[in-house]
């Protein structure tokens, strides 16, 4: 009898035939110029981003190449500036281009976290200030999966002068125990592989605020002994940014009908767990919960398609138009107020009670606001004037609209590097094997952009020539913008986790990225990152159970195939 996966596989072949074969399969390859003067024939994956989103360029540089529509639209002067934007640090100072950094920060720059604008990189310790450190951290209540109040969603391990970081990292603790699979790390011909996963604790001392949760709709404080039974730490690490722009291209209709097609499937053989309730109703066959943004702009509905969590919508408004703000705590003219905690309190009520902070506050105040055009940070009473200034929704911009409108051309300007090796025969088997074992399923090969349309869920911007764009593009990033889950130890929060492209990481070493895969850096390679996806336990079987079966029934020489497949695309 078929398994679930099986079924799964054979019930979404159709569609992973017609979207994601080549014309690797056929004798005639399309014939593109992107670039270069003289044609050159090549099968049509070999343009992972299409003809406006693709750059040959394949040396160290290559995650960090404009795309031809930033050129097509006369943007580069646009993009450079952009690009020295997420170049260079940001700093105390209460002006000049990279001013405002703090009063609490995640990190001071954006290359700390993506290194060669590719992936994070495994760690042994968590510093803010070691480069290549993509870990952001995941402290949340076990008992509701839910993150903790009194903490920022991206905790913060910075503080600038007198104020103090809200989680003090000298105590934070990271290890990494070996795993051992149901297949004690073998494969059947003999060869072994090692596994390894993160545990995290941070020290209950190690906060700055009280530690809070919600309950029941109210917040509670918890003791150190109920911390410690009842709080979990994770780490999420970043992922490569390079071709964003082009997945923002495809249409909401076409991942919702993504979407639809695997809840169909699930719901024809029985399976109603097998998609995210928070965001999609099976049973309905639609979402239960859009991406919408009714702060900064009006609430229209979105769909979900970036983070590991899903928790954005369209990339004007996603991980990074997010990350330029709350990672260094500089404000701009549509985020004019302090990323603080979760509640918007505990670390405001927490500082201006501190004698420390209060001893500082007035020196520091008076560089931020020399002209005392917030007099309501300047009474003399320290305390009211400290939680005053925290908690302010009228902070002064530091970041211009033409500096965030050059960062976000540059993040969608973004190419995606060709893929390499595609016209020899270990790619073309790699590809027929990576499709016939099931990679495919989940990690959905192309993709069609629509129109391109901008959309931004802030309405900061709002016509189509304040971007590049990308219309009518055959891409291939490998995902399928949908959630599943792999039951791994110490998973990520929640369980649920987008399928993550999986073009261009071939490059990560040459590039100076972190070569490591999945959510936080644990798979050092390509077959450990595999491996990891065969996992069942108590709690549930991986949705790619089968497809790893599949793969370590291969003989080497088509295992290997399979991973110079995906080291090439």
């Amino acid at each position: 009898m078929m398994n679930r996966l099986s079924i799964f596989v054979v019930g979404l072949m159709g569609l992973i035939v017609t979207t994601g074969c080549s014309s690797t399969d056929g004798d005639s390859p399309t014939t593109w110029d992107i670039g270069d003067p003289t044609p050159t024939d090549y099968p049509e994956d070999y343009y992972a981003g299409g003809q406006l989103g693709t750059t040959a360029v394949n040396t160290s540089t290559a995650f960090e190449q404009p795309t031809k529509a930033v050129e097509n639209a006369g943007m580069m002067t646009a993009f450079n500036e952009g690009e020295y934007m997420f170049e260079k640090e940001f700093n105390t100072n209460t002006s000049g281009a990279f001013h405002g950094l703090g009063p609490v920060y995640v990190r001071r720059g954006c290359l700390y976290c993506h290194p060669g604008y590719g992936h994070g990189a495994r760690q042994t310790s968590y510093k803010a200030d070691n480069h290549r450190n993509g870990y952001l951290l995941v402290v949340y209540d076990k008992l509701t999966n839910a993150y903790i109040r009194s903490v920022a969603g991206m905790p913060q391990t910075g503080a600038v002068k007198p104020f103090k970081a809200p989680i003090d990292e000298s105590k934070i603790n990271i290890s990494w125990p070996d795993y051992t699979d149901e297949w004690n790390n073998q494969f059947p011909d003999g060869e072994k592989y090692s596994l390894i996963y993160p545990e995290v604790s941070i020290d209950y001392s190690a906060f700055y605020a009280p530690v809070v949760v919600s309950r029941g709709g109210e917040d509670v404080t918890l003791t150190e002994a109920e911390y410690n039974s009842e709080i979990g730490v994770l780490l999420e690490s970043t992922i490569g940014i390079y071709g964003t722009g082009l997945t923002d291209a495809i249409p909401d209709d076409s991942i919702t009908a993504q979407w639809k097609k695997e809840s169909e499937f699930f719901n024809s053989i029985g399976r109603t767990d097998a998609l995210n309730p928070a965001y999609w109703s099976q049973s309905a066959n639609a979402w239960t919960n859009y991406y919408s943004n009714a702060v900064q702009g009006d609430g229209t509905p979105y769909v979900r398609r970036y983070t590991y969590a899903l928790s954005r919508g369209p990339i004007l408004d996603a991980a990074g138009a997010n990350a330029i703000w709350n990672i260094t705590n500089v404000t701009r003219s549509d985020r004019r107020y302090h990323y603080l905690d979760l509640a918007g309190k505990y670390y405001a009520e927490t500082s201006s009670k501190d004698p420390d902070v209060q001893d500082g506050f007035t020196e520091y105040i008076n560089l931020v606001d020399p002209q005392h055009n917030h007099p309501e940070w300047h009474t003399g009473n320290l305390e009211q004037d400290i939680y005053k200034y925290l908690t302010s929704k009228s902070l002064d911009a530091e970041m211009s609209d033409q500096q965030y409108t050059n960062l976000m051309i540059w993040h969608r300007g973004l190419a995606v590097p060709a893929a390499r090796n595609t016209t020899t025969d270990d790619f073309k088997q790699g590809k027929q094997l990576f499709t016939q074992i099931g990679c495919a399923t989940c990690h959905r090969p192309s993709w069609e952009t629509g129109d391109d349309h901008i959309q931004d869920p802030a309405k900061f911007f709002t016509s189509d020539d304040d971007m590049p764009r990308y219309p009518h593009q055959k891409i291939w990033p490998y995902t399928d913008f949908v959630q599943h889950r792999l039951w791994m130890k110490n998973d990520i929060r929640t369980g649920w986790c987008r399928t993550t492209p999986l073009w261009g990481r071939g490059l990560a070493s040459k590039c100076g990225s972190g070569v490591e895969r999945l959510h936080d850096c644990r798979a050092r390679n390509v077959i450990e990152a595999i491996m990891w996806h065969g996992c069942r336990n108590e709690g549930g079987q991986s949705d790619a159970y089968d497809a790893v079966v599949r793969f370590r029934q291969l003989p080497k020489a088509q295992r290997d195939q399979i991973v110079y497949f995906i080291e090439s695309i």
